[in-house]
């Protein structure tokens, strides 16, 4: 039997008031939405002229300026095959080549989850939220700045898997560098398979370590299951400007043969990887993502595919990264819109910052990210939670904040209740002019419901906080990961198979080298 037959047969059920006080209490994984799914229309700042535009544009570099696919002859011959202009390590798309060949990639696709009841789907209205991706360093539960271990990344996974902000477990939410980069995906993989039942994303820091991945998953959910369904999601990063490079390609090639999904995602600092203008950065990024879209459609028809965009603006006078500025809302923004006319589901967004500890900076540059992600219709949100310092730190505390602040998110795109009981219409008569409406049977009805409430913001009064030591959040936030770590419970599994993963990355470990080199 294959560990999601034994899941979808052993289901673990909770909700109402047990649910939250296990919630509160950090114990297991809290019963929450799989994802969100939005009532709201997206957010709209680009017409349908000025994307015309820059359509136009994203054409004119795919043809005239062309992509580099750097070391990869196989992806330089497929894409000479399907019609380009292959010059060097230089392709040239026709124009309109790209947007045909994306246009055999789904709108939409599920991810399954090991716990079918965590199974997400990306694309349309849907809005799935992952956590910090790629840190080498962690602030850890003392407040320490450090470099991160497997400890660390097992913490991460475990707060991640209890915390129903999150539905997505991650890839990378942090380096673990106690180990060696030739073997530590193993690890990496294997703390997202057992330690969580959530979805998770594959290595990609080589196309072996992809493969390993895919022979992980198939340990954990079956060949046939596997073969016939997405069960992993991967970030393939483009080398901004205009690049692509062989470690990418190859990984990208191993996930969309096995029919599993890609981000192509440009990753970009307007104004080293960019132009300074918003328009100029959007025109580069869908021409960089088309490009990996189309090859993901030549290596694989009908390969799941996510138009990915990370845009950061710059400080003109140090040339460090900046977080939370109107610029790179005008990007998110413009590229949400340009992947709905492209009908491929989109990534981007998080709460971003660089600020250097869970400071009022680092929750006013966190809210103006991931309020134009929620507003903007992201489907696939990366760095939703614990991002720090560029991308540098996954803090333990903003992790839990975040989180916190996530679950805030399905109200926000939920729109305005006009039902008979929304419209409230026998609270007003029963209340009437002049009286309050505590006691109202319609309040004593809805209380429970009405209002979004956090669980980590202190609503006390200053003389009860002061009293109580005068906690601020980020230490509230480092208490409640204690007691959610000391609480945390693995998720089950079947023994052979967790038997069988175990022997897999035992027999890998003695075949890789300890070194690249």
């Amino acid at each position: 039997m294959s560990d999601v037959e034994t899941v979808q047969r052993g289901r673990r059920r909770g909700g109402g008031r047990d649910a939250r006080r296990q919630m509160r209490a950090g114990g297991g994984a809290a019963p929450a939405k799989p994802y969100i799914t939005r009532n709201l229309p997206p957010v709209d700042i680009l017409s349908d002229e000025a994307a015309e535009i820059i359509e136009a544009n994203a054409e004119t570099i795919l043809e005239e300026i062309g992509i580099d696919f750097l070391e990869d002859e196989e992806a330089r011959g497929m894409l000479r095959d399907a019609g380009c202009d292959v010059q060097g390590e230089r392709v040239h798309f026709p124009r309109g080549l790209a947007r045909e060949l994306c246009g055999t990639a789904p709108a939409s696709f599920t991810q399954h989850a090991r716990n079918p009841e965590r199974s997400v789907e990306i694309g349309g209205n849907n809005m799935v939220f992952a956590p910090v991706y790629g840190p080498p360093f962690v602030r850890d539960l003392t407040d320490e700045r450090r470099y991160a271990t497997i400890e660390d990344f097992r913490n991460f996974v475990k707060l991640v898997y209890m915390l129903p902000g999150f539905h997505h477990s991650g890839g990378t939410v942090c380096e673990p560098v106690d180990l060696p980069v030739t073997k530590r995906h193993l690890e990496m993989v294997y703390a997202h398979q057992r330690l969580s039942d959530k979805p998770y994303m594959g290595s990609v820091t080589a196309p072996e370590r992809a493969q390993d991945t895919i022979d992980m998953s198939k340990i954990l959910f079956g060949d046939e299951f596997v073969e016939d369904n997405t069960i992993i999601i991967n970030l393939i990063n483009a080398n901004s400007p205009m690049t692509w490079d062989a470690t990418m390609l190859g990984a990208l090639k191993v996930y969309a043969r096995n029919n599993q999904a890609v981000i192509t995602s440009p990753f970009i600092l307007a104004g080293a990887m960019s132009p300074v203008s918003v328009a100029g950065t959007l025109a580069q990024t869908l021409a960089e993502a088309m490009s990996g879209i189309a090859f993901t459609q030549l290596v694989r028809k009908g390969a799941p595919v996510v138009f990915g965009s990370f845009a950061s603006s710059m400080s003109m006078q140090t040339g460090a990264p900046t977080f939370g500025t109107p610029e790179p809302a005008k990007v998110l923004l413009g590229c949400a819109k340009l992947a709905r006319r492209l009908g491929v589901p989109f990534r981007s967004g998080g709460s971003l910052t660089a600020a250097k500890t869970a400071d009022a900076q680092a929750a006013y540059e966190s809210t103006n990210t991931i309020m134009p992600t929620v507003m903007g219709g992201v489907n696939f949100v990366l760095h939703a939670g614990g991002w720090m310092e560029g991308g540098l730190v996954a803090d333990y505390a903003k992790l839990v904040l975040d989180a916190d602040q996530l679950t805030m998110m399905q109200s926000v795109v939920d729109g305005i209740d006009v039902s008979e009981n929304g419209q409230a219409l026998d609270a007003l008569r029963e209340t009437g002019p002049g009286k309050h409406f505590l006691g109202s049977a319609h309040t004593q009805a809805n209380f429970e419901t009405a209002f979004w409430r956090s669980e980590m913001g202190d609503n006390t009064t200053y003389e009860q906080w002061s009293s109580e030591g005068s906690v601020e959040s980020h230490s509230r936030a480092r208490e409640r990961a204690r007691q959610m770590l000391d609480a945390y419970q693995a998720p089950q599994i079947d023994k052979a198979t967790d038997e069988a993963l175990r022997a897999f990355i035992a027999r890998r470990v003695e075949e890789l080298p300890d070194s690249e080199f």
